[in-house]
């Protein structure tokens, strides 16, 4: 059963459409002129997350968002794995489909790390598409370093299988809750991500969605050279109250890729994209 949406998040479907990409639903945004930006959300968001950073670029910029598959608003099937090299295989056929040649890449949480492997396929010589230039925003681009939250370990304990129930909406809200600095988690944002991730039971899914932790272990050492062996210009912009991925990780980020510039906002937790959204899109632009 769908969880009713807020009229925010009705806006913002009704502003975005669909595509298919292997049989599934899509949901897909663009708006804006110029050089295109593809901004990738984390878990458990959805591009909603980054609605209001859009508006800050699309002054300057074309800017391509979608939701990742059992995410948001597109399609969430019970009866597969979640991948992470699936989710960059989606990314690349949004790209493709909206004819991007060219990009810089914005990504949070999750988004990192599906970042990390389109670097790599670049590497290879395998996307048909250059990336020019990439922002990361919190994420645990070190699994290893990673401070899961109760909710995270809760899920991650559960079975790889679709729950027979949808989770209960103030057990989400909590965990959510406890994502943010104290005190900062604001109600709407919350009301809406718990919305999306509940739509179409998608909260039946968060113990096989939540996997993507465990493939990033596993595959580390892989995503860590698509990072450190991008040559482009690469920028991480963290908020230094994140409790999960801490600030350690662009310590550790920084030694083993000197040249990268980094941001270290010490008054912004987890989630830049919906506390400081106004000051994440003009740090954007600065750094593109």
């Amino acid at each position: 059963m769908s969880e009713h949406l807020p009229a925010a998040v009705d806006d913002w479907r009704a502003r975005g459409r669909m595509m298919v990409h292997a049989g599934q639903e899509i949901f897909v945004s663009e708006t804006g002129e110029g050089p295109p930006v593809l901004l990738l959300h984390g878990f458990p968001g959805s591009s909603f997350d980054w609605r209001a950073v859009a508006a800050g670029l699309a002054g300057h910029r074309r800017v391509v968002t979608f939701d990742f598959l059992g995410f948001g608003l597109s399609a969430k099937p019970a009866d597969r794995a979640y991948s992470l090299f699936d989710q960059a295989a989606l990314a690349v056929a949004v790209a493709t489909a909206c004819g991007i040649e060219r990009c810089a890449l914005v990504a949070h949480d999750m988004g990192d790390t599906v970042v990390a492997e389109l670097l790599v396929r670049q590497a290879a010589g395998e996307l048909p598409f250059v990336i020019d230039q990439v922002v990361l925003t919190n994420g645990s681009i070190f699994i290893d370093q990673a401070q899961l939250t109760d909710g995270q370990l809760f899920l991650l304990s559960l079975p790889d299988e679709p729950l027979t129930d949808g989770l209960p909406a103030d057990m989400l809200t909590g965990s959510l809750a406890e994502t943010f600095p104290s005190g900062k988690a604001p109600d709407g944002e919350l009301t809406a991500m718990v919305s999306l991730i509940r739509h179409e039971g998608g909260d039946r899914l968060m113990p096989r969605l939540i996997r993507y932790v465990e493939e990033r272990r596993i595959h580390q050492e892989r995503w860590t050279a698509g990072l450190t062996g991008f040559p482009g210009p690469l920028t991480a912009i963290w908020g230094g109250l994140d409790p999960i991925a801490v600030v350690d990780m662009v310590h550790r980020l920084l030694e083993l890729r000197p040249q990268t510039e980094v941001e270290v906002w010490p008054d912004v937790g987890h989630w830049p994209l919906i506390e400081t959204p106004d000051r994440l899109a003009e740090a954007i632009l600065k750094h593109l």
